[in-house]
């Protein structure tokens, strides 16, 4: 034992000599001795987390990755994340600046052959070609031509509007997509993908084009005009700002889907009567110009007698065979000045609506339906916290019948004084009573969008009624008058025929 400790003891003693030296001259040698060791430690601890890293899996993919190293480096140079001429990746579309002008948009039409190995072609309008070239990689299309359109090049589906029943079953479709966790950019693509009608395909795609370059959904359909409806895009601005989207979609979808249902009810009230009339034109107008002539040459080979009723028939089947183009050019003129007339002229346009307001059962339906779709457009714009002033001024934009239009501008002129909303719906004939006195309670209670809702449903209603009513009634009427016009020209016919035999006689 004492042979092992002698080397330790002659060390110690080593040590305690060399300890008695100046420190200045070791003071250097003990601060690289204290490095070493704590460059051994940290070299031990890079091994240690290196294996870990090596077993662990990693959080964020490859793509992601580099995505985050993208912003870190961003972050690190701020001026290099001012470029205006900024593209998203794998989309080749230049993002949207705040701060750089707006470029026009380039109207192109594109040749491509869709997954199932059909041609497509279609218009598109992108700030360049190769926008168009990477919207149409991205939506899965194999590229033939893209060529930009002549002026004469005419694209009827160009901010052509997306019909009713297409809207409410896309919005329906969004919300599901939405709700079942799938991005917004990638809801819209997979409508367009699904879209027969070339005008839905369009405004879808032009959706997704718009989204790409980082506008807002609200944004996005703002930009088409009128393709969608401005009670849509205000409710989705709505939505944007509480974060509720797909919650106001299926609500969007529900109030599209009631206002198609009343106007199939409408179509189908009216489509009756129409055929039967122009069946009654079309056998008058034969009747005048075939089948009465061949008798007024037999009436004047047999100097028949003609009473007053059938002077009166045969003179108008001589000017009708005489004046024929100018009667249809008149008609024709007639209609289209009408039609102008009614969407230029707003005086025109009310006086005419309130004729029809006050005939007896084209009354009822009128009002109805607009009580009805007031009420509920209300109730659904106060339902998600739209304020109450741009609620009216909304209803004012999507309203087209003008008596309805000076309720709600006087609405929104006395609520700027102060006054309530039912004192300017007081005393006014085209407003109901039953809709006045929800409206009263409802403010007064504070329950407006309910009362509104229970407005709605009362006045829908009514209005199916009145339509099913309307229908059940026009078919006898419409077999009467067919039968009176007719039997008249069938009475001027016969009249002659017994002078004819009272002289035979």
């Amino acid at each position: 034992m004492d042979i092992l400790l002698k080397p330790f003891i002659a060390i110690y003693h080593g040590i305690q000599a060399l300890g008695r030296m100046p420190k200045k001259l070791f003071h250097k040698t003990e601060e690289a001795v204290e490095q070493a060791q704590l460059n051994s430690i940290k070299k031990e601890n890079n091994v240690v987390d290196v294996e870990k890293k090596k077993k662990r899996k990693p959080f964020f993919s490859k793509k992601e990755s580099q995505k985050a190293n993208k912003m870190n480096e961003e972050l690190e140079n701020p001026d290099s994340s001012s470029k205006t001429e900024e593209v998203i990746e794998d989309t080749g579309i230049r993002k949207r600046d705040d701060n750089a002008p707006e470029r026009p948009l380039i109207k192109y039409r594109y040749v491509v052959i869709n997954a199932m190995g059909k041609k497509e072609n279609g218009t598109f309008e992108a700030e360049s070609e190769n926008e168009v070239r990477s919207f149409l990689i991205s939506q899965d299309y194999e590229i033939v031509s893209i060529k930009v359109r002549p002026p004469y090049d005419i694209d009827i589906n160009d901010h052509a509007k997306i019909k009713v029943a297409d809207l409410s079953f896309g919005l329906t479709q969004l919300s599901t997509y939405i709700k079942s966790g799938i991005p917004l950019v990638d809801a819209v693509k997979i409508l367009a993908k699904q879209a027969s009608k070339p005008a839905t395909k369009k405004a879808y795609q032009r959706l997704v084009y718009e989204l790409l370059k980082g506008e807002n959904l609200s944004t996005a359909m703002l930009k088409q005009n009128k393709v969608f409806p401005k009670l849509l895009v205000n409710m989705v601005k709505t939505a944007e700002m509480t974060g509720d989207l797909p919650s106001i979609l299926d609500d969007m979808a529900d109030y599209y889907t009631s206002m198609e249902r009343t106007r199939k009810q409408m179509v189908s009230a009216m489509t009756y009567p129409c055929v039967v009339l122009a069946i009654a034109f079309g056998v008058l107008i034969f009747m005048l110009t075939y089948l009465v002539p061949q008798f007024a040459t037999m009436f004047e080979s047999n100097d028949a007698e003609l009473p007053a009723l059938t002077l009166a028939i045969l003179g108008a089947s001589d000017f009708i065979k005489e004046n024929w183009i100018f009667l249809i050019l008149g008609i024709l003129g007639i209609v289209i000045s009408f039609i102008v007339a009614y969407k230029k002229v707003v005086s025109f346009r009310t006086g005419v609506q309130i004729f029809l307001m006050h005939i007896p059962v084209v009354k009822s339906i009128i009002i109805y339906n607009e009580v009805a779709n007031f009420t509920k457009t209300f109730a659904s714009l106060l339902n998600h916290g739209v304020f109450i002033t741009d609620s009216m001024e909304i209803l004012s934009k999507i309203t087209n019948n003008e008596v309805y239009k000076r309720i709600i501008d006087k609405t929104l002129h006395n609520l700027g004084k102060g006054d309530s909303i039912s004192a300017s719906f007081r005393g006014e004939w085209a407003f109901p009573v039953v809709a006045y006195e929800m409206l009263v309670t409802g403010e007064s209670t504070g329950q407006l969008g309910l009362m509104m809702e229970k407005v709605a449903d009362h006045f829908q209603a009514l209005h199916k009624s009145v339509i099913d009513q309307l229908k059940s009634l026009m078919e006898p009427l419409m077999i009467c008058a067919l039968a009176v016009v007719v039997g008249i020209i069938l009475l001027s016919i016969v009249q002659p025929m017994f002078s004819i035999y009272g002289q035979m006689e």
